[in-house]
């Protein structure tokens, strides 16, 4: 599942804190405070005002079930790159294709096969 503070960082939201998990739009205006300023000494001026937000619930939750189908529509790649033989031993591979061997493309097409990309 898709975190919060990951659909805010997609959002390009900055200068943030979020004390918890919130799951609604309620507890997210509870939890999440945004920095608006600093005082004199430095210390951070914060705002639990969701007008000063720069997001709402419904733009997070909108960009977290975007970010999921996005990591979902990508599950082929993660099973390749967990298969695939090391960079090492792709490069072995590349080298001894080059004096007549095909083992290389064999090994990555195996692979692609297996895990077809959509």
């Amino acid at each position: 599942m898709i975190r919060v503070e990951d659909a805010l960082q997609a959002l390009n939201i900055v200068e943030w804190t979020l004390s918890g998990k919130p799951k609604t739009e309620s507890e997210f205006n509870a939890q999440f405070k945004k920095i608006v300023g600093t005082n004199a000494n430095g210390t951070a001026i914060v705002s639990s005002n969701p007008s000063d937000f720069g997001v709402t619930w419904s733009q997070i939750t909108a960009k977290q079930a975007e970010l999921q189908a996005d990591y979902e529509a990508k599950e082929y790649q993660r099973n390749r790159a967990s298969e695939y033989p090391s960079i090492g031993e792709q490069l072995d591979m590349i080298y001894h294709a080059g004096q007549g061997g095909d083992a290389f493309q064999a090994a990555i097409q195996a692979i692609k096969d297996k895990y077809p990309k959509g």
